[in-house]
């Protein structure tokens, strides 16, 4: 699994990549209101590339549980200002989004990779357009398709049943599939088993502890487990004091598999990776 080809840059994936959040959103769960405006926005961007982010994720719509949808015009007006200076901060930047028309404009504007919490399924009930057709009749755009159950209002009030992990692996093997039938190349898929939505704490766990069976062959795949309330579940604190406890789990994720790693705490989480890389060259 040597790159993942986004729109602008082959990110090599010989060394697992730090994705540095940025909410530009009043109510996420973590950070909320923290750079709602463009300008604390884009300075947190500038921070986390010199902590040591390899990649940009920015997001203006919070898809925490419970959280209420936003128009495509609100959610354009949070992003297009942030994400136009974003892409010449000189790391690729990706756009948490489910719209179709907010990954067409984000595109347009230049970014590198669509992260998307619906794995492009959402239908765009005006248009009728599909992230899938967005991202398929684009030339090299990277993006993430992410496991979701149910969806943002109701996925922690009906978790998963079942075999938890075997329906997650076989959820990612198909939708990627079904991308790649589409005529996009598996180089330039990553998949997420989207950790916290709609699982339990011990079905996050189990997803965790069986990572390597969730890998879908010439894909790569992604792990945000930063600040989750499962981590709080097992530890007792609060999202703002999870700092500890989600970079035990990115460095987990990544020993299990996980190319890329979703993360809030950047600085955190690079040192921790730089020490499992300097006890993995020992071996």
């Amino acid at each position: 699994m040597p790159h993942w080809q986004t729109s602008r840059t082959l990110i090599d994936l010989a060394r697992p990549q730090v994705m540095g959040i940025v909410n530009i959103t009043p109510d996420s769960f973590s950070d909320g209101g923290q750079h709602a405006t463009t300008n604390a926005a884009l300075a947190h961007c500038e921070a986390l590339i010199a902590q040591g982010a390899d990649i940009l994720d920015l997001g203006a719509e919070s898809t925490r549980p419970g959280a209420d949808p936003l128009t495509l015009e609100r959610e354009l007006e949070r992003l297009l200002p942030v994400l136009r200076v974003a892409v010449t901060l000189g790391v690729p930047v990706s756009v948490d989004t489910y719209k179709p028309g907010v990954m067409q404009a984000a595109l347009d504007a230049g970014a590198d990779i669509i992260n998307d919490v619906w794995a492009l399924r959402w239908r765009d009930p005006v248009h009728g357009l599909t992230g899938a057709q967005v991202v398929s009749q684009h030339p090299s755009c990277g993006v993430c398709l992410m496991h979701m159950h149910g969806n943002p209002q109701t996925m922690q009030i009906s978790p998963m049943e079942g075999a938890i992990v075997e329906s997650v692996r076989d959820f990612l093997a198909d939708v990627s599939q079904a991308l790649v039938e589409q005529g996009v190349s598996k180089t330039r898929i990553a998949v997420d088993p989207g950790i916290g939505f709609g699982k339990t704490v011990a079905q996050n766990f189990s997803l965790l502890a069986q990572q390597e069976t969730l890998l879908v062959p010439g894909v790569a795949l992604l792990a945000g487990w930063s600040r989750k309330s499962s981590l709080g579940a097992v530890t007792g604190a609060a999202a703002d004091d999870r700092l500890v406890a989600s970079a035990v789990a990115a460095t987990l994720a990544v020993q299990n598999g996980a190319h890329i790693v979703r993360v809030h705490d950047v600085h955190a989480t690079v040192q921790a990776l730089r020490v499992l890389a300097a006890a993995q060259s020992e071996k």
